[in-house]
């Protein structure tokens, strides 16, 4: 159609396609998406990730430092909400990708069960602070940029695959349809169909349910589908649990329940309280430096795993597998753990569950500037936050995982050089849960296959750099006892 023609027949008041302001910063249309996806994939990544406002002071929480001491629940909640809605908005407009900022699991698991019984809170949150100052300075020299770029395709092709089983397992597990058989049950089987082998159980229905109806959503293209799916399985688990005999512990951390009072005030009062070197004279220098290299490695490459993944995703690695505006997504989630360290609230870092958003069609930072205000809101409205059980949530993780697990037909099995490596990137990341794990075997078995077949210098040095980094994570034990640190 000629354009005269085009121009006549759309509505005066309605301006050109990528023409407000809005559109033309985020670049909106230029990648093919619409406010209303962008919204819809904020939610959807917000909900599905709305979580960590209850676990993180759980696993914080639940632990005592050196001295006995606890942190306040209600402060944990309010700071994690806090840095995660600020640095989520900041990487939404800076960064310009659709990827939400919490405190990593993982990392806080380090902060309490690591860290915290060596030295007090406030010193260990300072090692926190130093970890994501060094991240910062690495991005600032073109470091950590450098390394993402130095990256085979198909390993970064593998990272997006493993982390889409990885968050997939994730929804499994959350949501109780599979459960880590005890130990004492003197058994070779890791895991089991729910909880004795069986699935049984309102909960476990509710994910099925939530599962089924998901896939078919998505099956048919429904715009929303997720979130569709999050929101009505939260209202039918909200009924269930009404009218059913369902004992709280069933549902796991988030019983579906409307609370008593809706508005909670903020309390802001582990804020600021943070050692930045307490933590050398408490634990002792050698100690306190292996554990800021634990948690710069495992920040370092569980975001960059993120990262990468999040934007193959959603169509955004340009033909040499960069993601746009890298420099200042990685300063900024740098940035965030230094916040996340400043706030007692533990390292925060890009979230996998930003593939739920993308899933919704979200390509830009306005999707994450929304998922930022749904945290901020979720400060006054805390006891709304955990109405949604991981039953409602967890379906949307295994569709997503769907939709991440593609990425595998791009991976050239038929070359064992890549093929081996991107196998146990995509293999070592669930069955260890860690996408750190998952990374650094294939760096390291990427540059022992290349070195047996001779082919060394095909290797780039800081492929060679990261991997020498690795073999040390892995051997943290050892390298620990050999020099005195344990």
């Amino acid at each position: 159609m000629p354009e005269s023609v085009v121009d006549a027949v759309r509505p005066a008041s309605a301006p050109p396609p990528g023409n407000n302001a809005v559109d033309r910063w985020f670049r909106i249309s230029e990648r093919g998406s619409t406010p209303g996806r962008e919204v819809r994939g904020g939610v959807a990544t917000f909900f599905t990730m709305a979580y960590i406002l209850v676990l993180n002071p759980i696993i914080l929480g639940g632990a005592t430092d050196k001295y006995h001491h606890h942190l306040s629940t209600a402060q944990l909640l309010t700071a994690t909400a806090l840095v995660a809605a600020v640095m989520t908005v900041i990487m939404g407009v800076g960064g310009n990708l659709p990827l939400a900022i919490a405190a990593g699991l993982g990392l806080n698991a380090v902060v309490a069960f690591q860290l915290a019984p060596k030295m007090s809170w406030p010193d260990a949150m300072g090692l926190v602070v130093l970890e994501g100052l060094l991240i910062c300075v690495l991005v600032v020299t073109g470091l950590r940029e450098a390394i993402m770029n130095a990256i085979p395709q198909a390993i970064k092709q593998a990272i997006s695959v493993g982390i889409g089983l990885f968050i997939a397992f994730i929804g499994f597990i959350d949501a109780g349809f599979a459960t880590r058989i005890p130990d004492a049950a003197d058994t070779t089987v890791p895991v089991q169909l729910g909880g004795t082998g069986t699935l049984a159980g309102w909960p476990v229905l509710v994910f099925c349910l939530g599962v089924l109806l998901t896939v078919a959503l998505v099956a048919r293209r429904v715009r929303g589908a997720i979130l569709i799916s999050i929101v009505t399985m939260t209202v039918v688990a909200i009924v269930i649990n009404e009218i059913a005999d369902v004992p709280d512990r069933a549902w796991g951390l988030t019983v579906p329940k409307m609370p008593h009072d809706v508005v909670a005030t903020p309390d802001f009062g582990l804020v600021g309280h943070f050692s930045l070197f307490g933590g050398f004279s408490a634990a002792g220098g050698v100690t306190a430096s292996l554990f800021v290299f634990t948690l710069v490695l495992s920040d370092f490459f569980d975001a960059m795993g993120t990262i990468v993944g999040i934007s193959n995703e959603a169509g955004l690695l340009d033909a040499k597998g960069r993601v746009p505006n890298i420099g200042r997504v990685l300063f900024i989630d740098g940035a965030a753990a230094v916040a996340g360290g400043a706030a007692s609230c533990s390292s925060n870092t890009a979230y996998v569950e930003s593939a739920a958003g993308v899933g919704e069609g979200a390509r830009t930072g306005l999707a994450s500037v929304v998922t930022g205000a749904l945290f901020a809101v979720a400060l006054f409205l805390s006891p709304l936050a955990g109405v949604v059980p991981s039953q409602a949530a967890a379906p949307a993780l295994v569709a997503v995982g769907f939709l991440l697990m593609a990425q595998v037909r791009n991976i050239d099995w038929t070359q064992y050089d890549i093929g081996i490596p991107a196998f146990l990137t995509i293999a070592v990341m669930p069955f260890t849960y860690s996408i750190t794990n998952g990374i650094g075997a294939g760096f390291l078995s990427f540059v022992a296959i290349k070195l047996v077949l001779g082919r060394w210098r095909d290797v780039h040095p800081l492929v060679w750099g990261v991997s020498l980094c690795f073999l040390v994570y892995f051997a943290i034990d050892p390298v620990q006892q050999v020099l005195g640190a344990k």
